[in-house]
C-alpha cells in the first residue's frame, strides 16, 4: 500500500458488511483512521477490530443518534476528513407492487440518512483542507429500468443531492459519488441466488459479470484521495459498462 490516505480521519456508514466494509478495509491499509458506522453492532465492531477502527452502531434515520456519533468520532480523532455513505437498503417492485411504507422506507435510509450524515459532517469537514464526501448512488440512478421505482427514485436522489453539495461545500469540501452496477454483497446476495440469474444480469454489462465490492472501494478511494483534487460533483460509473452497454 502507498499511504495514500495517512493521516485522514474517515468516517464510513454501511461499514459492517459489502461494499462499506471492504471500503473500511483499504482505507486503513492506506493510513486512514476509520470510524465504522452500522446499526449491525456486533459485525460494526468485527471490522473495526480487524482494521484498528472506532465502531459505532448508528441507525441513520435516527438523527440524535446521527449526531452523537459524528461529534463522538471527531472527538476521538481530533476531526474529521472525510466522510463515505455507504449505508444502503433495496426493495425491488413496480409502481403497482410498492406500498407506500416500502418507499417511505427506502427513502429514509437511502436518501434521508444520507443527508443527515452529510449534515452533521458538514461543520468538521469544513474545517479541513481536503476534505471529501463520497456518496453512493447507483447505476439505475443513470439508467433506471423496470421494477426499481423506490431504489432507483432515491438513488437518483443520492446523486442530485451530490451535485448540490460539491456546490454548497465548495471550495473546502469535495463531494462526488460512485453509481455501482451490480455487485455481490449481502444486500444483492437474494437476487443472484441463481446461476442463471447471475448469467442473465452478466448479459447487461460489457464486461459480462458482476463486480466485487473491493473494485467499488477502489474507486471511492480514487475520489477521497488527492489523486481526484480536481474532482467534486461527479457521478463516477462503476458497473462494468452496463449504463453505456
Amino acid at each position: 500500500m502507498s499511504d495514500r490516505l495517512k493521516d485522514r480521519r474517515v468516517l464510513i456508514t454501511g461499514g459492517a458488511s459489502g461494499i462499506g466494509a471492504a471500503t473500511a478495509r483499504l482505507f486503513a491499509a492506506e493510513g486512514a483512521r476509520v470510524a465504522v458506522l452500522d446499526r449491525q453492532q456486533e459485525a460494526t465492531q468485527a471490522v473495526a477490530d480487524e482494521i484498528g477502527g472506532l465502531a459505532l452502531g448508528v441507525d441513520i434515520t435516527d438523527w440524535d443518534q446521527v449526531q452523537q456519533a459524528v461529534a463522538h468520532a471527531a472527538n476521538e480523532f481530533g476531526g474529521l476528513d472525510g466522510l463515505v455513505n455507504a449505508a444502503g437498503i433495496f426493495a425491488g417492485g413496480t409502481l403497482l407492487e410498492t406500498d407506500l411504507a416500502t418507499f417511505r422506507n427506502v427513502l429514509e435510509v437511502n436518501l434521508l440518512g444520507l443527508f443527515a450524515m452529510c449534515k452533521a459532517s458538514a461543520p468538521y469537514l469544513l474545517k479541513q483542507p481536503r476534505a471529501s464526501i463520497v456518496n453512493i448512488a447507483s447505476g439505475v440512478a443513470i439508467l433506471p429500468f423496470v421494477g426499481q421505482s423506490a431504489y432507483a427514485a432515491s438513488k437518483g436522489g443520492v446523486m442530485t443531492l451530490t451535485n448540490v453539495l460539491a456546490q454548497e461545500l465548495a471550495p473546502t469540501v469535495r463531494v462526488n459519488s460512485v453509481c455501482p452496477g451490480a455487485v455481490d454483497t449481502p444486500m444483492t446476495a437474494p437476487m443472484y441466488s441463481s446461476n442463471s440469474v447471475k448469467d442473465q444480469i452478466a448479459s447487461r454489462y460489457a464486461l459480462r459479470r458482476t463486480g466485487q465490492p473491493n473494485e467499488l472501494a477502489e474507486a471511492i478511494l480514487f475520489l477521497t484521495s488527492d489523486a481526484a483534487s480536481f474532482i467534486t460533483g461527479i457521478a463516477l460509473p462503476v458497473d462494468g459498462g452496463r449504463t453505456f452497454h
